[in-house]
């Protein structure tokens, strides 16, 4: 066994408020001239450099902030192919319905194991090299058994939180055939796919043709329940619907979206904020001018909020959490803690993990550095690349 001290910390944001001697202002748990000792890839010690207990190895991070590391808790990183013509005809005001999903599942399809296995890893690479330590990834562009296994299979070769999502649309080879679709999602999809995911996933949206109805998307989401699989829902993007009810209803750990609500729903997001998490994708709203979430009024109702990028080939191909954070604060009424906390602590509760996410003693090492003496300059530095994961204690995204 190895241990590493690091030292020359200006401020450690813990994210653990009963940590002694934090600053619990805004609940992120700071110390100021602080250190940690990593022995293993976990987090043996906490506190001011002054009362630091011995380790095998010193590194000074040179007057720098150290958060924990980025939780991008929603993102789907096996595709190939492209749709920039897509973005730009959105800028020029075509209206996003779903519809451009085929033609990444096109590509998908056709993309070799290899060819696939370097893009995600170089996308996860990416989200490293901006500050993320753990990453969620769904499938979903693979819209059949084989790719759909095969999909999931590649992204957990990169992370443990891997999301099954045939239900993401209905195939166009299935146009006119959707009960038969989600047979298939729900029998000899699941069966091959669920070996290879944590979570179940569906995009319930009756704003979209391609996408589920409310029992459509309850028929899927209890047969993954069955399978032993976590429930997740993409719900309310594209206008007023059943997605909070229903994950809710049902206990899933997170309802994604959350663009248009009713006060019914921010009620009952609120009732439920110990179980299921609303995760805002701003980055979303950025890349189809669509309204921002009001994520004021989720946290001052109570609810429990995550951020994270959805980083997608069509929709928000950013895999930067630093870009979502200055989104969540200039577009959504967040302060800079809350936003971090979202994207840290917020996103492991949205993945049912208390190991990440937050910087305490037993927790994955998981380091993120910052070329700054505080957290505020991720948002003072916005389009700066200032935050980057600790290599030397990180696992990767795992």
């Amino acid at each position: 066994m190895t241990s590493t001290l690091f030292t020359g910390i200006a401020e450690l944001v813990t994210n653990d408020v009963l940590l002694e001697g934090a600053d619990q202002s805004e609940h992120l748990g700071a110390l100021s001239e602080a250190a940690v000792v990593v022995q293993d890839g976990v987090v043996a010690w906490v506190g001011p450099v002054s009362g630091a207990p011995p380790a095998d190895a010193r590194q000074d991070v040179g007057g720098r902030a150290v958060i924990p590391g980025f939780v991008d808790s929603h993102s789907h990183l096996v595709f190939a192919g492209d749709r920039s013509q897509e973005f730009a005809a959105r800028m020029t005001g075509v209206r996003y319905d779903g519809g451009g999903i085929s033609t990444t599942v096109d590509a998908t399809r056709a993309a070799g194991d290899d060819d696939l296995r370097a893009l995600v890893a170089a996308r996860v690479a990416e989200m490293r090299a901006q500050g993320t330590t753990t990453v969620e990834i769904k499938s979903g562009y693979g819209l059949n058994v084989r790719d759909e296994a095969r999909s999931l299979r590649i992204a957990a070769e990169l992370t443990a939180e891997t999301t099954f999502l045939g239900a993401h649309v209905v195939p166009t080879e299935f146009a006119g055939r959707r009960s038969e679709y989600v047979e298939l999602v729900t029998g000899e999809m699941l069966a091959a796919c669920a070996p290879h995911a944590r979570w179940i996933d569906v995009f319930c949206e009756p704003h979209s043709a391609h996408a589920f109805t409310e029992q459509e998307a309850r028929v899927v989401l209890s047969a993954g329940r069955d399978a032993g699989l976590g429930l997740r829902v993409h719900g309310n993007q594209l206008g007023h619907g059943p997605g909070v009810r229903l994950a809710v209803e049902l206990g899933a750990a997170s309802v994604d979206h959350c663009t248009y609500l009713s006060g019914e729903d921010v009620e009952q997001l609120a009732a439920a904020s110990d179980t299921t998490v609303a995760t805002l994708l701003p980055g979303v709203e950025f890349s189809t001018r669509s309204p921002y979430p009001d994520a004021r009024r989720l946290l001052d109702a109570g609810v429990s909020v995550a951020l994270a990028t959805d980083c997608n080939p069509g929709t928000c191909y950013s895999s930067s959490i630093p870009f979502v954070l200055a989104l969540a604060v200039r577009e959504m009424g967040m302060s800079p803690a809350e936003a971090l906390l979202a994207a840290t602590a917020g996103s492991a509760k949205s993945l049912r993990r208390d190991d990440i996410g937050v910087i305490r003693v037993g927790s994955r090492a998981d380091l993120t550095v910052l070329d700054g003496p505080s957290y505020l300059h991720l948002f003072y530095r916005a389009g700066v690349p200032i935050a980057r994961a600790l290599d030397p204690v990180g696992n990767h995204g795992r």
